[in-house]
């Protein structure tokens, strides 16, 4: 009894010291988090680029708290575009609200728009402001992105749009369902410019503008647990009576998806779009390696006494390097990006840009695991439908940047279950081999393991297409050759040396362009040996095909495949 009343005592002193602390604190200076409920305080939060220092939830970000917190001191020049107010359904009472919501927020509209500098580069932004009714979209604000992006395709500049809304604005009726169109027709015109536009998606962005131009991005980030979604979860509850499953519209829902690029740190972000800008800076010529003269093409590799059969299990081999090796070796500044902005992202085809020399460049690549945890996640580098539609997407965008594409294939063969028949995996690797027939920016191919069938040609229509020596690319597997033809799995030894699979068997064939000696079985000891050697090659692909004019390139491209 002496020791509860001794706690009661004490705990009833902390409290009247706490209270004594913080009688005089001047108002303002605390507040509470909204997603934890805790008392934080308000200087911590701002200096901690507005996330909870408790929870690490985040708050939403005032316009022009983004502003200073994205671009380059006093960088910014608004622009003034719509400025008068706009009642088209002559909507009872609204433009009161308007009023009174202008002079709480100091605030003309929803969104503001301009121009600035990330890390000195020009860019035109448009951010929007929950507290301005909820970020919505009505006439003005469709009037402001519209205007913006029409300025920034004259000017030739990039455009970063920070959506947060709770949709099209209610007062402003079918008129405002009409700047979706407007919004993406505006986003189209600077597309066919071959402009950049990025599209950050913060917490909420919903409605019609989740329809519209916050989808529509070159390149598509995303805020950590935004929530994100066309129907937000109380109208799908209030028409429906479905109630959604904890976490189905987050930022990290819509990334598993294959609807976004990057879930993207607020404290990383302007890093990050500064990066991507580079990136996409346009090219005056090409960048790569000029060698004096041009290496001599082996046609039989070092080791030329190996069996077929040799060659397979080599390329098979566990410790063999796998696409990630590579890249980190041959490119700078690799970012990858997800998603086949229709189903979800598939692990077993990694795409991004990087730089090469200090030129962007796309980078495709079928990735196998290392251990069973990784073959999981990658599905054993065998890609499903979704795989190739992420990397058809990523050709097509470096196609609009003048990018050339460089892919890694290493892959038994296409995923052949029943989830891929039903999401079309035979269309998806046609569709892939029609495109990159006539895509308009140089392509390499290297197969740097298993080539299996179409599931490798789905990255190899290329205007040269590489091997490593120890490399097989081959109609199907030598056990489902010999199981086809001979009804004997086992007989795959046999099979390997009649099929013609091996870098030398291709070259003379007229299959390949060149074999990649391997002096000793590609692992990690022979990384920065071989990364040498393909970096020299891949610099002289550059320096040639970079120079030729779109009709050449294409031309000569099927030709190569015609006269097979």
């Amino acid at each position: 009894m002496f020791k509860d009343m001794f706690k009661k005592v004490t705990i009833e002193i902390q409290a009247a010291e706490a209270h004594k602390e913080t009688a005089n604190v001047p108002e303002g200076l605390w507040r509470k988090c909204n997603k934890c409920g805790k008392p934080i305080i308000s200087e911590d939060v701002k200096n901690n680029y507005y996330i909870c220092p408790k929870c690490k939830g985040y708050f939403r970000m005032h316009a022009y708290r983004r502003v200073e917190m994205i671009t380059d001191i006093n960088s910014f020049e608004e622009w003034k575009i719509g400025e008068d107010v706009s009642n088209p359904l002559n909507f009872s009472g609204y433009e009161k609200k308007l009023v009174a919501v202008k002079e709480r927020t100091k605030l003309s509209e929803a969104i503001i728009v301009g121009k600035a500098s990330i890390e000195e580069q020009p860019v035109v932004l448009g951010i929007c402001d929950a507290r301005f009714f909820m970020g919505s979209m009505g006439e003005i604000v469709g009037e402001r992105i519209a205007g913006a992006v029409e300025r920034a395709t004259k000017e030739k500049l990039p455009v970063i749009i920070f959506a947060c809304s709770g949709g099209a604005r209610m007062q402003e009726g079918i008129v405002s369902l009409m700047q979706m169109a407007k919004t993406s027709a505006a986003l189209k015109r600077h597309s066919d410019a071959g402009l950049l536009y990025i599209s950050v998606l913060t917490d909420p962005t919903t409605g019609g503008v989740t329809a519209s131009f916050a989808m529509l991005g070159d390149i598509i980030l995303a805020e950590p647990k935004a929530l994100i979604g066309f129907a937000g979860p109380r109208v799908i509850e209030q028409t429906i009576g479905q109630k959604l499953p904890e976490g189905f519209q987050s930022s990290e829902f819509l990334l598993e998806h294959g609807f976004i690029d990057s879930v993207v740190k607020r404290e990383e972000l302007r890093a990050e779009l500064a990066k991507l800008l580079r990136m996409h800076k346009p090219q005056d010529k090409p960048m790569g390696i000029i060698p004096e003269e041009k290496a001599p093409i082996s046609t039989k590799g070092k080791n030329i006494g190996i069996e077929p059969w040799d060659r397979v299990k080599l390329s098979r081999k566990s410790d063999r390097l796998t696409a990630l090796d590579y890249i980190g070796a041959l490119f700078e500044d690799f970012t990858e990006f997800h998603g086949d902005r229709v189903f979800r992202d598939d692990g077993a085809l990694i795409g991004g840009v990087a730089l090469f020399n200090g030129m962007p460049v796309t980078v495709l690549a079928q990735q196998k695991g290392k251990s069973t945890k990784e073959n999981i996640k990658r599905n054993f580098g065998m890609p499903y439908p979704e795989g190739y539609r992420k990397a058809l997407r990523l050709m097509k965008q470096a196609e609009k940047f003048g990018r050339p594409i460089i892919c890694l294939v290493d892959t038994p063969g296409a995923f052949c279950g029943i989830e891929a028949e039903e999401r079309g995996q035979g269309e998806a690797i046609a569709r892939n081999l029609f495109e990159m027939s006539g895509i308009k920016v140089p392509i390499l191919s290297i197969v740097i393991g298993e080539g299996g069938s179409g599931g490798a040609l789905a990255l190899a229509v290329a205007d040269e297409v590489w091997m490593l020596e120890n490399a097989i690319y081959s109609i199907l597997s030598p056990e489902g050759f010999a199981s086809i033809l001979w009804k004997d799995s086992k007989k795959a030894n046999e099979a390997a040396k009649v099929m013609r699979i091996t870098a030398a068997d291709l070259m003379k064939l007229g299959i390949i362009d060149r074999i990649i000696d391997e002096e000793q079985p590609a692992n990690k000891e022979q990384l920065e040996k071989l990364a040498m050697a393909i970096r020299h090659y891949i610099g002289e692909f550059l320096a040639c095909y970079m120079n030729y004019d779109t009709e050449m390139l294409i031309n000569k491209r099927y030709d190569r495949f015609r006269r097979m």
